[in-house]
């Protein structure tokens, strides 16, 4: 059964002070127990801000790191699931049933991508 990677982006300039919602909270604790005892969910996290991150870059033979924040980036990847699902249909409805767990006033992009199995 193919496995989907789904990355997060999120704008971090305009995600709420105060973090998710109670309500948010909620429904989203619901989905997950849901997916999970549906033998979808393999794996699950939000990111720590981009402050607190370092990309590296490998270019000319040559490594660089650069420390968050990631300024310049509009978006940035907020958190991932794996799931396994029957086809990228299936990942795409619960990706679907995931976004819409949010308040309209939240802007969130997720990128299904089915990971690519040796």
């Amino acid at each position: 059964m193919p496995r989907f990677l789904t990355l997060i982006r999120i704008d971090e300039q305009n995600v709420p002070a105060e973090g998710p919602s109670p309500e948010l909270m909620e429904r989203m604790g619901a989905l997950l127990e849901e997916i999970t005892k549906a033998g979808v969910m393999l794996d699950t996290a939000g990111l720590a801000p981009t402050s607190e991150g370092t990309r590296v870059t490998w270019s000319g033979g040559k490594l660089s790191y650069t420390d968050g924040p990631f300024t310049e980036s509009k978006e940035v990847i907020g958190g991932y699931s794996i799931v396994q699902a029957k086809d990228k249909a299936e990942a795409l409805e619960w990706t679907k049933r995931f976004l819409q767990t949010h308040e309209d006033y939240w802007t969130i992009t997720a990128e299904v991508r089915e990971i690519a199995e040796a």
